[in-house]
């Protein structure tokens, strides 16, 4: 359980703040045991940047329950496991991972950067769990989902690093004792642009292509992806690809495929 609290220079809450904290935590109350704090309330309470506690408050309770309180926001949900739930100053509220997957439908892309640079600064999640979560619940109504991925995307973009998907895919592969392949390398040109991939393992024609975050490619962006894959292939390489759901949820599978390409490719 978390022991986050909001503390003054004395070591006690402000007065304000333990007015709010006594408000919700009647409201909290009143909606019954199962009732979470989410949203940018949990967010407060959680000390994400760019939240303090504030009405109107968020809540969320197990759908189904028809509550309602005048002045704040109740929201309901099919899907709130332990995993999902902590206690902060005797509240409960959403845990750290599932209040950002939350503020991804109501919070603009600046407010959800701030909030996931400081959750992961601050231990409060973790990349792997992160993306695990995102892929349980990306298919369950959450429609602010692909904002968050395209925050993560941003902030791997600004820290000059490989994405967690690339690492993580790079993780698998060097688990299994496979060889490790070379990332980012050009194999030729494609209407006057080069051709790069995501992998290619040395001393073999076998490429690994990793798809990204975002559930759905442009048809522009289909085309130059197929036009790509046909010309590796016709080039006689062995081009695989994973998408984000597979290298987060069925890794062995995916570390079952490139072993056999591997194998393929030294038959050849």
């Amino acid at each position: 359980m978390a022991t986050h609290s909001v503390l003054d220079h004395r070591g006690s809450k402000p007065p304000h703040i333990q007015r709010l904290h006594l408000q919700l935590s009647e409201q909290l109350d009143s909606l019954g045991e199962f009732a979470r704090a989410s949203g940018p309330t949990a967010a407060a309470l959680l000390q994400f940047d760019g939240y303090r506690l504030r009405t109107p408050f968020h809540f969320v309770v197990p759908r189904g329950h028809n509550l309602a309180r005048v002045g704040h926001h109740i929201h309901t949900s099919t899907v709130l496991p332990p995993l999902d739930c902590e206690v902060v100053d005797g509240v409960r509220v959403t845990a750290p991972t599932r209040t950002l997957i939350d503020l991804s439908g109501m919070a603009t892309s600046e407010q959800l950067t701030a909030a996931l640079d400081g959750a992961l600064r601050d231990l409060l999640t973790t990349e792997e769990f992160l993306h695990r979560r995102i892929v349980e619940l990306r298919g369950r109504g959450r429609y602010g989902i692909p904002r968050l991925l395209q925050v993560i995307e941003g902030i791997e973009v600004t820290r000059g690093a490989h994405s967690w998907l690339e690492r993580e895919f790079l993780r698998l592969v060097a688990s299994e004792g496979l060889p490790l392949p070379t990332p980012q390398q050009v194999l030729g040109q494609r209407n006057g642009r080069l051709i790069r991939v995501d992998f290619r393992f040395p001393g073999t024609r076998v490429v690994v292509e990793v798809l990204g975050y975002r559930h759905h490619r442009t048809k522009l962006q289909m085309q130059i992806d197929t036009e790509r894959t046909n010309a590796l292939t016709l080039a006689g390489y062995f081009v695989v690809q994973f998408t984000y759901e597979h290298v987060v949820s069925s890794p062995a599978w995916v570390v079952e495929q490139v072993a056999e390409a591997l194998r393929l490719s030294r038959a050849a």
